[in-house]
C-alpha cells in the first residue's frame, strides 16, 4: 500500500521575542518509511528563509503525548491537556513549537490505521533497499 498521510496543523513557534507566533506545519507519514514521521515548516518559520523538515520516530511522537520523551535532536512532551511541545535541536540553535494534542492524536490514529504499531517491519522493503545500496557501491 502506497498511501501517504499528509496532515496540516497550526503550530505555535515559541520564541524569546515578545510574542510567540503561529506558523503552518505539515505532518507526513509514509508506510514506505514505517517507523518515521515527518514535519515540515514553511520558509517564514526559519531564520534563513528556507523550508525546514524534520524526521523522527513515530513512537517518540506517540509516547511524547503522554510523558516527556527524547534525548537527542527531537524532544516531545505534553504541555497541559491540550498542547504538546516539540523541541528541535540543530547546530544553528533550538526551536520549540506547540501543537494541539488532539491534532497529533488524529494524525497518529490515521498512521496506525495504515501501519499498526508493531507491524512496521512488514512494510520495510529490505530487498529493494539492499539492491539500491549495492548499485551505489
Amino acid at each position: 500500500m502506497s498511501t501517504v498521510i499528509d496532515h496540516a496543523v497550526q503550530a505555535r513557534l515559541i520564541a524569546s521575542a515578545p510574542q510567540d507566533r503561529a506558523v503552518p506545519a505539515q505532518l507526513r507519514y509514509e508506510p514506505a518509511d514505517p517507523f518515521a514521521v515527518q514535519i515540515s515548516f514553511p520558509p517564514a518559520a526559519s531564520l534563513d528563509g528556507a523550508d525546514v523538515q524534520w524526521a523522527f520516530a513515530r513512537e517518540l511522537l506517540a509516547r511524547g503525548l503522554i510523558t516527556p520523551m527524547g534525548a537527542g535532536d527531537v524532544q516531545v512532551w505534553p504541555c497541559g491537556p491540550e498542547r504538546t511541545v516539540l523541541e528541535f535541536h540543530a547546530r544553528e540553535g533550538v526551536a520549540m513549537v506547540q501543537i494541539d494534542t488532539a491534532e497529533l492524536r488524529s494524525f497518529l490514529a490515521r498512521s496506525y490505521a495504515l501501519v499498526p504499531a508493531g507491524c512496521e517491519g512488514a512494510h520495510l522493503d529490505l530487498d529493494g533497499t539492499l539492491a539500491a545500496l549495492l548499485r551505489r557501491a
